[in-house]
Formats: structure tokens, sequence, C-alpha cells
């Protein structure tokens, strides 16, 4: 009898805990602000169920008095009590963060704001109701540190007279490090410092349906142009490069080393920089050798040449990492060349992966001496090094731009485990295997029909135009399968302004009283590119000439990469902005969002509505 009452009462526990039921709804974030998909949401005394959209939004039916259980990977499992509640929007914490206390602060409105205070973070918490506020857990005073990130200062590009300065040569990269480092600060709430945004790198961050290449060549080359979106009265000429996709099974044996910021400023960062390199692990074949070098205080070689056959143990050497103390960052470089070296494989893909905030404060770390040791060791070993960028606060982009450039490697900006899983998984060919090296680009304008252009952003890859044919000229790199675009905005001739002086309608031009080749009035201009192959020493050419067919109207991926420029014009107060506003970025945008299989164009669409509202 004792037993049976005993099921009886268990088997009525759920039914108590759910009963009065209601639906309850919100958002679930990382510790910035950017929503989660894909998070699990259980009830915990019932059968309920459900998973965070794109947005982070979920809505579950449980009961009054019961609890919500959210999980996701990479995260610690964080339960909130109902509380009669029918919002609850949580901000979840990587999994190994010293939480303190919760903070739950409601309003009037029935509207439920949780915070997890940790014990060197500031919280913001805000109320929903009559009353909105601000505060702090704790001490405020302790947390309140001052924002010493840095980034390079270049001046913009201006326009050009296509008479005077008819040609325009610079490196091409893909790199998309500044897109996500700027999301993140727009997420956190914050608009970000005109030298972060590189707008080159908001346009390459997405990837385009540019046509493949044809026969043996690792590249496509397109050009078009169309209406100047900022300003009607002006022309957009899209030059469009893609890189050949090469299948996994077909890409030479990796030695990759890890190169790992282990230091106290990385605390934070470590639950992500593990999972991304988890990640990486997942993509190793048996003919892949990972080495792992750390680096805080002092230098440590964790793993060496391990076979990516071997994933459990890569995988509990990353989950053993732990970070504390200074950051020895120029010994860490050292170790991993002396480290990619003594296991190169010949004719493979030997490769160093930094994964730090770039905070480097022990030994040789100043910029000169950075780049001086690089550039030896480049030419040395033929080593490609790469950067992932991690942290805030403290990020020093600055100088891990200056390492990508000139490790002859790329660079991404890691804010959250999506970004990892983009970078580290979807993209894993391009991150890892260049498809081409040393990408130059050279273009001639005709001031026949050009008055003036000026490039928009590659303010830092801008090249002198002998720099064009001299092979020995380190450039820029492109992964397989990743696309690249260049913009040009030109004002043609005949229009009634000209930033760069007043020139004739000409059909001919001369240089220093010496004729030249006739120049055909239809082309606008041409394009000319140079890139080795990995391993060559002598480059390889590819030209192909724009006439201008008048379109009036930007469609598909041209619209959208003009959005994207817009867009990152417009966050740099850009002297060329024009008309722009955020609203016509959003239009022209979702003009070209088509198919979107990432589903980052439609993210992008969301991230401009939400900087609408930054100060």
């Amino acid at each position: 009898m004792k037993r049976m009452l005993f099921y009886l009462i268990c088997s009525l526990i759920p039914f108590a805990a759910t009963a009065g039921s209601i639906e309850v709804a919100g958002t679930v974030a990382d510790s910035l602000g950017a929503p989660i998909p894909g998070a699990l949401v259980l009830v915990k005394h019932g059968p309920g169920r459900a998973t965070t959209d794109r947005k982070g939004f979920y809505s579950i039916s449980a009961g009054e008095r019961d609890t919500l259980v959210f999980r996701f990977l990479g995260f610690g499992e964080q339960q909130i009590p109902v509380q009669g509640r029918k919002r609850i929007d949580l901000r979840m914490r990587p999994a190994n963060e010293d939480i303190d206390k919760v903070v739950v602060l409601a309003g009037d409105s029935g509207r439920i704001e949780v915070e997890y205070a940790c014990s060197e973070e500031p919280v913001a918490i805000i109320g929903y109701g009559s009353a909105p506020r601000q505060g702090f857990v704790g001490a405020p005073d302790r947390w309140q540190s001052p924002n010493t990130e840095e980034y390079a200062r270049y001046a913009e590009n201006r326009f050009r007279s296509a008479l005077d300065e008819p040609l325009s040569t610079f490196a091409l990269e893909a790199d998309g490090a500044s897109y996500t480092n700027c999301r993140r600060m727009i997420l956190a709430g914050r608009r970000p410092s005109v030298d972060a945004v590189r707008i080159e790198e908001f346009v390459n961050y997405f990837p385009y349906d540019y046509p493949a290449p044809e026969g043996c060549r690792p590249l496509s080359l397109t050009v078009d142009a169309g209406p100047c979106p900022w300003n009607p009265a002006h022309r957009l000429a899209r030059i469009a490069l893609r890189a050949r996709e090469i299948p996994s099974a077909e890409l030479p044996p990796a030695h990759l080393v890890c190169l790992i910021d282990v230091s106290g400023s990385m605390r934070r960062q470590m639950p992500l920089v593990q999972a991304s390199m988890k990640m990486l692990a997942d993509n190793l074949r048996p003919a892949d050798r990972v080495s792992i070098v750390t680096y805080a205080n002092g230098v440590k070689e964790v793993l060496t040449a391990v076979p990516g056959s071997e994933r459990r143990r890569i995988k509990d050497a990353v989950n053993a990492l732990e970070a504390r103390g200074g950051t020895a960052g120029g010994a860490g470089l050292e170790k991993a060349y002396e480290a990619a070296v003594r296991h190169f494989i010949p004719g493979g893909n030997n490769r160093i992966i930094l994964c730090t905030d770039g905070d480097f404060n022990i030994g040789r770390s100043s910029d000169e001496a950075i780049e001086e040791l690089i550039e030896q060791r480049r030419k040395e070993t033929g080593v490609q090094l790469s950067v992932l960028g991690y942290g805030m606060g403290n990020y020093k982009d600055k100088k891990m731009q200056l390492i990508a450039e000139k490790g002859n490697g790329n660079y991404a900006y890691i804010d959250d485990l999506r970004e990892a899983s983009k970078v580290l998984f979807h993209e894993f060919g391009s991150t890892v295997h260049t498809a081409a090296a040393d990408v130059k680009m050279q273009v001639e304008f005709n001031p026949a029909l050009v008055a003036s252009y000026r490039l928009v952003g590659y303010e830092s890859r801008l090249l002198n135009n002998e720099d064009f044919n001299d092979d020995r000229k380190d450039a820029g790199e492109i992964g397989a399968g990743h696309s690249v675009t260049a913009l040009y905005e030109i004002i043609p001739v005949g229009a009634e302004e000209h930033p760069a002086g007043t020139v004739d309608a000409l059909r001919y031009q001369s240089r220093s009283g010496t004729p030249v080749v006739t120049i055909p009035s239809a082309e606008m201009l041409a394009v000319k590119v140079r890139y080795k192959l990995p391993g060559e020493e002598r480059s390889r050419l590819m030209e192909e000439p724009l006439r201008d067919d008048g379109a009036a109207e930007l469609t598909g991926d041209f619209a959208f990469a003009a959005a994207v420029a817009m867009y990152a014009q417009l966050l740099k107060v850009s002297d060329f902005r024009g008309d722009a506003t955020w609203d016509d970025v959003i239009a022209l945008a979702e003009r070209g969002i088509g198919e979107d299989p990432g589903g980052y164009r439609r993210a992008f669409v969301d991230l401009v509505r939400t900087t609408k509202y930054l100060k």
C-alpha cells in the first residue's frame, strides 16, 4: 500500500509543477547580446521542449511554478524559475565562467530579464515596466575597465583623375574580420570606431555566386557596372573573383600548428577557442598533422605532429588548456615556426593558426619587431600564418591585421560559435588552403569615359603601380572556394561634379607627350590580375575589359555587395557616403538576398535594423 501511494505521489509531481500552464516566450543570446539559434529550452518537470530560431526566439508551455532549463554547446546549463512570468530573456555565459550570483529584475509588464554576474565584469540590468532602469551587482568600481582596443588608421581612398592617374593597383584578400568584429560591438549596443570599419572586409565576408573558374585556372574574373546607390549621378563598377573549390579528398596533406594564447586576458575567451579548435579537429583527415603550441608567461609545445585520425587525443589536449599569466607572443611565434619547420610536409599545406586577442606584452612584442620576425620566417620557411581573433575590450586588431598580412594568411574574428562553425567547419578548405597566392589587381581607366574614380576600401592593401609586375612583391592570398569583390565608384565624363579636377572627353591619351594606343570608346576600364599557384615563384596574368552596358538597376549579388559597402560607409561616416540612409541599405540588401543558404544575408539586414537605433 505504501509503495502504491509513493508511485501515486511521484506521478502527480509533474502535474503539480505544471498546474496553471502558461505560454512563456523570450530570446536567448550570448554575453554580447548576439542571438543564439538552436539553443534547447526544456521544462524541468514536464514534457515541454523548444528550440530557439535564428533570432534566438523561443516559445514554450510551462507551469507557473515550473523551471525552464536552457542548454547550448559551449555554455553552461542554466535554470530559471518561471514564477508566473510570461517572458524570460536570457544571456548565456560560456561553460567555465565563474558565476557569483543570478540577478533577476522584473517590471510591472510581466517581463523578466536575467543576467549572470561575474566577478570581473559589469552587468547591465534592464527592467521593463513602469520604471526601466540600469544597475550593477556589487561594487561597480572594480568592474569598470577602460577600452584599450587598437585599430590602424588609414586615410580613406579619394577620387583620382583618370587622365592624370589612369592606373589603380592593390593587393586582393578575402578576409572578413572587420565585419564580425564590428557586429560584436553593434550587438553589444555601441557603434564601432570608424577605424574598426574596413569596407572591403565587410563586402568580402559574404559568399557570392560568381562564375566558377574554367579550365585549369584557379580563379574566375567577372566585371560589370551599374548605378551607384549612394550617388545616382555616378556609376559603380564591380570586379569579382572566385577561387576554385577543391574537394577535401584532393587537398594536399596539411601540418597545422595551432598557436594558442593562454594568457590571463584570454580567460573568458577560452571556451570559444576550445570549441573552435575541436571543430577544426573534426575536419582533419588521417594524412593531416596537428601540433599545438601555447604561450602565456612562457611557451609550451603541447602536441607534436599528431595525425588527424587521433581526434580524441587532440580534443583532450584542447580541453586541458587553461588561461593565466602574461603574453609572450613573440616567443610563441618563434616556437610555432620551429614546430612547423621540424615537421614540414613538402608540397603540403604548412600553416600556423594563431588564436589570440593580439595583446603581446612580454619580450618581442612591438609591431615593428613582430613584423620583422614574421617576414623573415615567411621567407625562410614558406610557412603561412593565419589569425583567428577573439575577445573584446583589450582587442588589438591592428596587430592581428599586421600578422595576417605579413604571414601570407587570412584573418577572421570569431565572436560566437556560429562564426567558429562558419570559418572552421563550413569554410574549412578556404580557411586553411590557399588557391591563389600573391594576388594583385591593376585597373586602367579610359579617360574618354571616366573623369574620376575611387576604389571603395582596400586602403591597407594599396601598391605602387610598378609593384604589379614585380613578382618579388608580396600581395594577398585567396583561399579555395572564396569569392572576392572590388568596387570602384566612377564619375563619368560630362558629370557636373568632378572632385579630381575637370577634364575634357578625350578619345586618345598621351603621357609625357608620348602617344599611346587608341582606346576603344566602349571600354570604361581594363582589369589585370596577377596570381601565383601555391609554391610557384612566377606569376600568371588574367585580363578582362569592361564595357558599361548602362544597366539602370542593381540586382542579385551586385545589389547585395553594394548594400554592404553602403552600410560600411555609413558606419565609417565616410566623406563619400552621399545621400545613403539605413533604410536605403535595407531596401537594396533585401533586393539581393536571393537563396541565402547560410542565412548570412538575412542576418545582415537584421544587423542594419539594429544599427539604426544606436547613437
